[in-house]
């Protein structure tokens, strides 16, 4: 699928709910697996259905050897459809996040430093997960999506903005042992 960019008005929009009969249908089936696929395809860590141009809740997580972020822990295929989030604290972390539709920019997000996401499976299932540090500010990103938050609406300070070319130059290194509790080991 092609990944919709800054500007198209999807990504302003809360996504719809999803209800039981629609995700039962083989529409919205085949919207997830082309989710999946196209995160692969682009190697981000996560895709919400917004930034294909469908105003779904619906987005996928899953950290691989694949992903452009090769620092983040692990996540297995995750697909979170109607999620909400619950901080488990008020302690925060500060990322440099990037996203497949703001393409070449990357800047500074504070996000909660420990979450609790709640959700259903592509199956209807309730699921549940505790995430923490570099992995909940992905989840946090992704649901960001899902309410027509981009992280250019987050940022601590514009003056972190840059291309991933400047980034990994000028503030990869610094970036990095910042939060090095919480990267791939």
């Amino acid at each position: 699928m092609r990944i919709t960019t800054i500007g198209d008005p999807v990504l302003r929009e809360p996504a719809a709910v999803v209800s039981p009969e629609e995700l039962r249908s083989p529409e919205v089936q085949r919207l997830i697996d082309e989710l999946i696929e196209t995160r692969r395809a682009a190697g981000g860590a996560g895709l919400a259905a917004p930034q294909v141009g469908v105003s779904r809740r619906i987005a996928v997580v899953e950290v691989d050897d694949a992903t452009r972020y090769r620092y983040k822990p692990l996540v297995p295929l995750t697909v979170l459809v109607n999620p909400s989030i619950e901080p488990l604290s008020e302690e925060t972390l500060v990322i440099n996040e990037g996203c497949l539709s703001v393409p070449g920019l990357r800047g500074d997000v504070e996000r909660y430093l420990r979450v609790r996401v709640e959700y259903l499976d592509r199956d209807g299932a309730p699921g549940e997960l505790v995430a923490e540090g570099l992995t909940a500010g992905t989840f946090q990103h992704e649901v960001d999506h899902l309410h027509g938050v981009l992280f250019l609406d987050r940022l601590v300070d514009t003056r972190s903005l840059a291309t991933w070319e400047q980034f990994a130059r000028h503030g990869e290194q610094a970036f990095l042992a910042r939060v090095a509790p919480y990267t791939r080991s």
